[in-house]
């Protein structure tokens, strides 16, 4: 008699969600092949130190193939998915190939949105990936070195002008640390700009920065962000961007350096399969996680739209796109079993948390709320646990301790780019 051939499951997405998808089926005697466009997970709450110069991209991301060494139930793939041919129940790469599953995990997470606007997005590029942190931290270090040699008062102020656009947490980190990085860390390395030439502004349209935390934090933070040197700007919508400057509130204002932290877009997974998804392009999914019409489907992280009994939506976190890795992995152990009863998601929120410099944050854990330095401290360990690997943790905390002493961060580095046109600064 012939072994019964394993089943095949394939996860496109080296995220929260799609590693933690793969953790939970370790013992669940399947195929698993892990596809992704990049051959690396990332540890997103921290992309934006990257982006600001007080981490280096080998401190926050680590190899696919590395994490799942140890996994030879574990194929990795290298590849950009397409399409998903769901009667041939194939998922289809860019190179032609395509890969057979039995069961089909999505976690292929989101990119910035601009709300119509895609335009906009050569001059206020979003946060996302390894990529977008080294472009910003080579515009960031590149407008001070051309404000150096600039002599025309007007645009050296233009080039000393930081805008971040969007008051979220990425927004708020964004802010807090590119202040730092302008007031303290080069106001003694340069000759002919000074601390008090730079401008950062963030730009919120509601009324409060940091919506999903507690009015109370919300004002903690925009105080605190105010004494770093921030100028916060609400209740403003941004009409244009180009090259030059923003204008929002009906004013313009002339910036080299414009960020973008305002919207998030998910993945075309939605347009794979053909099935409705929300203005965001993120899968209604049932309360299994599962794709309307495609038991064998499930979609979880950025990806999906999920609604909690009380009505709002999962939020867009780690810990968030975690949960529902895992959930959906136990629904196919589930159904392998022949259990076949429902099993609804149910979302579990931990807390939130953003980090305003390296000295004060605010925390909200429902049952206790926290700001300033004890914030800071809390926030820091936190993170610090989650990242993978000893080495890294050491790395980073000995990174945090060195900035938080001195003021100075080793990751300023241009190295992205054309070398022609950095050595021009144009």
């Amino acid at each position: 008699m012939q072994p019964r051939e394993r089943q095949k499951v394939v996860i496109v997405g080296g995220g929260f969600g799609g590693l933690s998808a793969a953790q939970t089926l370790a013992d669940a005697g399947l195929d698993i092949t892990l596809v992704d466009r990049r051959n690396h997970h990332l540890f997103q709450p921290l992309l934006y130190q990257v982006a600001t110069a007080q981490l280096s991209t080998s401190e926050i991301a680590w190899p696919i193939r590395q994490l799942v060494r140890k996994r030879p139930d574990v194929t990795t793939v290298l590849g950009e998915v397409t399409n998903i041919d769901t009667e041939a129940k194939q998922v289809v790469l860019a190179d032609g190939g395509t890969l057979p599953y039995d069961w089909l995990i999505l976690a292929t997470g989101a990119r910035h949105a601009y709300f119509g606007h895609d335009e906009w997005e050569q001059f206020a590029p979003g946060l996302k990936t390894l990529e977008d942190a080294t472009d910003i931290r080579r515009r960031l270090l590149l407008s001070f070195e051309r404000a150096e040699r600039e002599t025309d008062p007007e645009r050296r102020r233009a080039l000393l002008t930081f805008v971040i656009i969007g008051g979220g947490p990425t927004g708020v980190e964004l802010a807090g640390a590119i202040s730092e990085l302008a007031f303290s860390s080069l106001s003694q390395e340069f000759r002919s700009i000074h601390a008090g030439d730079a401008r950062v502004i963030l730009i919120e349209a509601a009324d409060r920065v940091l919506l999903n935390f507690k009015p109370d934090l919300s004002a903690y933070a925009k105080r605190a962000l105010e004494r770093l040197g921030v100028e916060v700007r609400l209740d403003a919508r941004v009409t244009a961007v180009d090259a030059n400057g923003v204008v929002f509130g009906g004013q313009r204002l002339d910036a080299a350096t414009i960020l973008w932290a305002a919207g998030v877009q998910a993945s075309p997974a939605a347009q794979w399969l053909g099935v409705e998804a929300d203005r965001a392009g993120r899968i209604k999914v049932l309360p299994d996680l599962s794709v309307p019409g495609h038991p064998d489907i499930f979609a979880v992280g950025d990806t999906a739209t999920i609604t909690m009994p009380d009505g709002k939506q999962v939020p867009g976190i780690g810990d968030a796109a975690k949960q529902t890795g895992r959930h959906a992995a136990n629904v196919i152990k589930a159904r392998l079993a022949g259990d076949a009863k429902e099993m609804p998601f149910r979302y579990h929120h931990a807390g939130d948390l953003a980090t305003i410099g390296k000295r004060s944050a605010v925390i909200d854990f429902g049952w206790l709320k926290l700001t300033g330095r004890p914030a800071w401290w809390v926030w820091g360990l936190a993170h610090i646990y989650f990242l993978i690997g000893v080495k890294n943790r050491i790395f980073v905390a000995l990174s945090w301790l060195w900035i938080y002493l001195s003021g100075q961060r080793a990751a300023r580095l241009i190295t992205q780019g054309d070398t022609k046109e950095n050595a021009r600064l144009r």
